[in-house]
């Protein structure tokens, strides 16, 4: 069994609009997941300078993250303000891809073995405009599964609260045969009173994702204006199963 979640912690900055990194790796820590995707982890502007510390971080709980190749500053943690952070994974590879779209986005692709088998991971935040949401979509759904076959999972926020036929991930959902599920998401902003499905976790079908729930604990309603998705992952017991 293993932990998946999601969360835009808003570069730390927490419903009273103080910036505390400290308490944002503690609601990262109250998850205990073994895999998370992070939105919003570094400024926007200048340096890109991350928010978190990565050392902290680790020690707190037991995470670590994804390396990437392509960074928008020296001082950035991730890509587009993406992180995946992982426990008890090896990353065979890892990329940094740039969304199209008005504005500037992105998302990291990475393919791990969990436990020994094979998985791909998609973490991405996408636009605010629905027409960027569906190009995104499209382009996203193109990097389901690898040449080996291999289940993916995919995570972030998608700032898309539609979960119909008009919904902007309609070619994601396809292409993950989750058109007719409305179990890959729960409301998750804002924080303190949840009522928008921003945020997904969603899972092709050689996956058991099941458990989905947003982590609505006092510190998580106070440390970013999103809650963390929180979900857990059952990989298939053999190769095989993959193929």
């Amino acid at each position: 069994m293993t932990i998946v979640g999601s969360y835009n912690i808003h570069k730390a900055v927490g419903a009273d609009m103080r910036r505390d990194p400290g308490r944002v790796v503690q609601v990262i820590a109250e998850l205990g997941a073994d895999i998370v995707a992070l939105q919003e982890v570094d400024r926007r502007f200048g340096d890109r300078r991350g928010v978190l510390d990565p050392s902290r971080l680790a020690q707190e709980t037991g995470l670590t993250p994804v390396v990437l190749t392509h960074r928008l500053g020296r001082a950035a943690h991730g890509w587009h303000g993406n992180l995946l952070l992982l426990r008890g994974a090896d990353v065979e590879q890892a990329e940094a891809v740039t969304l199209p779209g008005l504005e500037p986005r992105g998302a990291i692709v990475a393919d791990i073995l969990l436990h020994g088998q094979p998985l791909r991971l998609i973490a991405a935040h996408l636009g605010l405009l629905r027409q960027s949401r569906l190009v995104q979509a499209r382009f996203l759904a193109r990097h389901v599964g690898a040449p080996d076959g291999r289940p993916t999972l995919v995570m972030g926020d998608f700032n898309e609260w539609r979960l119909g036929a008009d919904c902007g991930l309609m070619p994601l959902r396809r292409e993950l045969r989750t058109v007719k599920r409305s179990a890959n998401t729960r409301p998750s902003f804002p924080a303190r009173m949840p009522v928008l499905p921003l945020d997904r976790i969603m899972a092709s079908p050689q996956l058991d994702l099941h458990d989905l729930r947003a982590h609505n604990s006092p510190l998580a309603r106070r440390a970013s204006d999103h809650l963390p998705l929180r979900a857990v992952l059952r990989l298939p017991r053999t190769q095989s199963a993959v193929m």
